[in-house]
Formats: structure tokens, sequence, C-alpha cells
């Protein structure tokens, strides 16, 4: 570990001899830990702070992380798991929660957020529904009680399955069965000023209709597009499609006043051969062309004024996690941290590459103009 931080700092050291800064502001990425091979937290920290990466959402409130980040310009997204939701509403747990899990490293360490629950609606059990705005309200309360509430914003990340109609992105509407719910949930984030998180991957869809939707729209590559009949917008790709139909659903239901983010987005580099598309060569496209456009600052067709916000999914491959091939291949590096695929800079800034723990040599890079990471 030694001989690694002494080539880390000796690696930004002859960046910054060189007058070559790292662009890391505006992205975020999702720092997942399903995994026994990960790089201890105060690594990860050395990495990601030394190449200015600025925002990380966890699904946890990992003390370890949050020791290691702390005195660091890095933004924090902490989660908690849907499996405390029912305690969650209980005011006595939920202040024990925060007074445990946060204020001991609020004064060190920027946490901006708490997502309470992930992906509640992909869940067949109701009762977790049932369950999810009572938590996030009474943590809010907690919050607003401790003194903290102007500091850390209360909110939950959806799964794209919660809008019922996505096409076109005008006429996007939630599912019908949870329709009560999103009222509430829209009416909390309208009173908070809190963001509506939404966990958006064009992979699926067309993993699953690889024959009737375009490679080059899901990866923003040159394509013809589509245009939405009801309003003439036209979309060269399928992440802002899949914003707009969100913001669409929000407002069908009676809300304009709630900002849409992307909580979840990423393209697997490997994958199931079922899995059409998981190729390293598409990963890097849709990270490279996402990130060129985080940069210049896009908005989608329906809301151009507001820049899209967006957490990548994930920091490293996670390989712990069940499901199909894709899921163990998400990272943007391996455990070792080594880019899983090339990562560009601004322009042809060198890129880092890591050959191994103790052997980092910069090289220059493809020009892909990414707007955060290394």
């Amino acid at each position: 570990m030694a001989t690694y931080s002494v080539h880390l700092r000796l690696l930004f050291l002859l960046l910054a001899l060189s007058g070559v800064q790292v662009l890391g502001a505006g992205l975020g990425i999702n720092y997942g830990q399903i995994a026994d091979n990960l790089p201890s937290p105060s690594r990860v920290s050395v990495m990601l702070q030394s190449l200015d990466v600025s925002r990380l959402k966890l699904y946890d409130a990992d003390p370890k992380v949050l020791q290691a980040f702390s005195n660091s310009s890095v933004e924090f997204i902490v989660g908690i798991g849907n499996e405390y939701l029912q305690d969650m509403a209980d005011p006595v747990k939920a202040q024990n929660w925060v007074q445990q899990h946060l204020q001991p490293y609020l004064a060190q360490t920027k946490i901006t957020c708490i997502s309470v629950g992930n992906e509640v609606f992909m869940s067949n059990d109701t009762q977790i529904w049932s369950n999810l705005l009572p938590a996030m309200k009474m943590v809010h309360n907690t919050l607003v009680n401790l003194g903290l509430d102007k500091q850390v914003i209360v909110t939950t990340a959806h799964p794209f399955t919660i809008i019922g109609n996505s096409f076109p992105p005008s006429s996007g509407t939630f599912r019908q069965d949870i329709i009560e719910y999103m009222h509430a949930i829209l009416d909390f984030h309208s009173q908070t000023k809190s963001p509506f998180l939404i966990n958006a991957y064009p992979f699926f869809a067309y993993k699953d209709s690889p024959d009737k939707i375009s490679l080059d729209y899901v990866l923003f590559q040159p394509n013809e597009g589509m245009t939405d009949p009801n309003t003439n917008l036209h979309y060269d790709n399928m992440l802002y499609a899949q914003v707009d139909a969100v913001y669409s659903a929000i407002k069908a239901i009676g809300h304009t006043d709630v900002e849409v983010k992307i909580s979840e987005t990423g393209w697997p580099s490997k994958g199931d051969p079922t899995e059409v598309g998981s190729t390293l060569q598409n990963a890097e496209l849709y990270h490279s062309n996402l990130l060129k456009r985080i940069q210049q600052k896009q908005g989608t067709p329906a809301k151009p004024s507001v820049p899209i916000d967006v957490y990548v999914f994930a920091l490293f491959n996670e390989n712990l996690k069940p499901g199909p091939t894709s899921e163990r291949n998400y990272g943007l590096f391996y455990p070792d941290g080594t880019p899983v695929f090339n990562i560009g800079l601004q322009g042809n800034l060198p890129g880092i590459i890591y050959s191994s723990a103790s052997n980092i040599n910069v090289t220059h890079i493809l020009s892909h103009h990414h707007h955060v990471l290394v």
C-alpha cells in the first residue's frame, strides 16, 4: 500500500508540474461495495481526490468511507437500505440512525443527501411501498429537529420501471398501480425542494429489443433519432427521452416544480451471450459520449436550460453481485485500480493507466471529452 501511495503521489506531482488539470467536477459516481476484493476506502480516497472526482453515492453510510473522505471536497449521497424502511418510520429509530450514522461525520465530510430506500417499486412486496414515504418524512423531520435540514436533503432512487408509458416522451405516465404513492412522494419533494431520482439504463431497453432499437441511438452516436409528434422536439439519444418521459409523468399528476436527476446509469463491459450489446467497446462509447454531453452542460430537449445531473454506475466491478454476468461488470475500474476501458479527460490531456498497484504510467489517451473522471 505504501508503494501504491508513493506512486500515486508521484503521478499527480508529474501532472501538476506539466500544467495538466484533471477535471472531475460535475459527474457523480455510485460507489458500490458488493465485492470481496475492493481497495480500502483510504486508497479509493487518494485515487478519486487526486483525480478531482467531486460526487459519490453510497448505498449505505459506511463509516470507513465517510472517514476516509474527511476534509475532502467530495460530496456524498448516503443510503438507508430497504430493510430499514419500517424502522425509519419510528421517530426514535430515525433519530438514532441520524445521530449514529450521519451526525458524527458532518463536520469533516460533505454529506448533502440521504437516499431512503433504493428502487422500492421494483419489489413485489406492497408493504415496502407503503413504508417508503413515512420513512422519508421521518428522516426529514429528524433532520429538521436537529437543525440539519438545510444541509442534508432527503430523497429516494426509483427504477425506470415506475414509468408505465415512455413513448413518446411527452406522453410519459407513471404505472397505474403506483400513482397514489407518486402523488404523495412528489408532494414531499415539492415541499422539501428535494430532487426526484431515477435509475435509467438504455442498455436494458436495447438488450430486450435489439432488432427494434438503434444501437447508435442508445450509445449517443450519430443517428437519425426521433421526433416527438406532440411537441416536435427531436431526440438523438434514449437517455434524454427517458428523463423527459419522467418529467412528463410528474407533470401529468400536477407537478412542474420538481427536478429529475439520474441516480444511476451505465453500460456493462461484459455480459452473458444473451445480453446483447454488453461489450467493452459499447461501454466505452456510452460513457465517453455521455461525459462529453455533461461537459457541455446539455439539458434534455424538454428541459434545455437544466443541465443533466448524472451519477454513473459504478466505480468498481463488484464480483459478489448476484444475477447475470453484466451485473458484475458495470465498473469503470477493476479492483486493482486499472480502468476497465479508457475514460478520457478534456481534449487530449494525458490519461491515467494503472498497469498494477505498484506500476503507474502516464500515457496519451483517446481524445474522448470526459466531464468527470479519471
